[in-house]
C-alpha cells in the first residue's frame, strides 16, 4: 500500500477518524509507530543540567491590613538553595531587573556556573530582565502558558513556604515580612532536610562530617514556629 493511498484513506474518513482507525490503517501498511525522539524529556533535562540551572518566581502575601505584597525569589536547582531577592507592593519590570543585577553581584564568580534560568511569562519579566542574565551567559527558558509544573521546584518551594511558615503567621507589613523571610530562608538553606539531598540542607557539603555524639539542644526560630535541633558545643 503506497503512501498516497494511505493518505487518501485517512482523508476519506474525515471527521469520523479515531485512534483505532489510524492504528489499523498504519498496521495494514506495515508502518510501525514513530521512533522516540532523541531529545531528552523535561525531567531528564533538569536532572542532567541541574548544576547550571536557576529558577525564579513570585509569591504573594496578604497582610493583616489587606495589603498584598509580592516576594521575588530564585532557587538553585541542584542544591535547592533559595535566594530571597526582594519584597514590594508594586513590583515593576525595572524593579525585577535591578534585583536580577543584585543577585549576580551577590553570587560573584559563582554566577558563571549557571547556564539557564527558568521563568514564567509574567509581564514583570521584561526584555531588560532577560538582558541582565543573558549578558552573564545564561539562556532564558520560558515555561509554557498555564504550565506551573514546568517550574515545579520553584512552585514546590512556594507551597513549602506557605505550609511551614506564612500560613501560620500574621504579617503586618514589608519590614515584618522581610524579617520573617530572612529567618526562614536561613533555616531552609542551612538546617531544613531535603529528601532529594538525602535529608541534608542545601548548604551542606557532601564531604562535611556529621557529629553523632554529644547532647542535643533545641532552638526555636521564625517566632517560635519551627524547632531546630543541633549538637551542643
Amino acid at each position: 500500500m503506497g503512501t498516497r493511498r494511505i493518505q487518501g484513506e485517512l482523508l476519506g474518513l474525515g471527521h469520523r477518524i479515531g485512534a483505532g482507525t489510524v492504528r489499523r490503517v498504519l498496521a495494514e501498511a506495515g508502518l510501525t509507530p514513530a521512533p522516540r525522539r532523541a531529545s531528552p524529556t523535561w525531567r531528564q533535562f533538569l536532572a542532567s543540567q541541574a548544576s547550571g540551572i536557576l529558577a525564579c518566581d513570585f509569591v504573594h502575601v496578604d497582610t493583616v491590613f489587606l495589603r498584598r505584597l509580592y516576594v521575588f525569589f530564585a532557587m538553585e536547582i541542584q542544591t535547592r538553595r533559595v535566594h530571597i531577592l526582594g519584597v514590594s507592593a508594586r513590583p515593576t519590570g525595572a524593579w525585577t531587573a535591578q534585583h536580577a543585577r543584585n543577585l549576580l553581584m551577590d553570587l560573584g564568580e559563582y554566577a558563571t556556573r549557571f547556564k539557564f534560568l527558568i521563568r514564567d511569562r509574567d509581564s514583570k519579566f521584561t526584555a531588560v530582565f532577560d538582558e541582565v542574565l543573558t549578558g552573564n551567559g545564561m539562556r532564558i527558558i520560558k515555561t509554557p502558558v498555564r504550565s506551573p509544573r514546568a517550574n515545579s521546584l520553584a512552585e514546590r518551594h512556594v507551597g513549602t513556604l506557605r505550609h511551614e511558615c506564612l500560613d501560620h503567621l500574621l504579617i503586618y507589613g514589608e519590614r515584618h515580612l522581610r524579617r520573617i523571610l530572612a529567618e526562614y530562608a536561613r533555616h531552609y538553606n542551612e538546617h531544613r532536610p531535603h529528601q532529594s539531598r538525602e535529608q541534608r540542607p542545601p548548604l551542606h557539603h557532601p564531604g562535611q562530617a556529621v557529629d553523632m555524639t554529644g547532647r542535643i539542644t533545641r532552638r526555636q526560630v521564625v517566632h517560635g514556629l519551627i524547632n531546630e535541633y543541633r549538637r551542643a558545643a
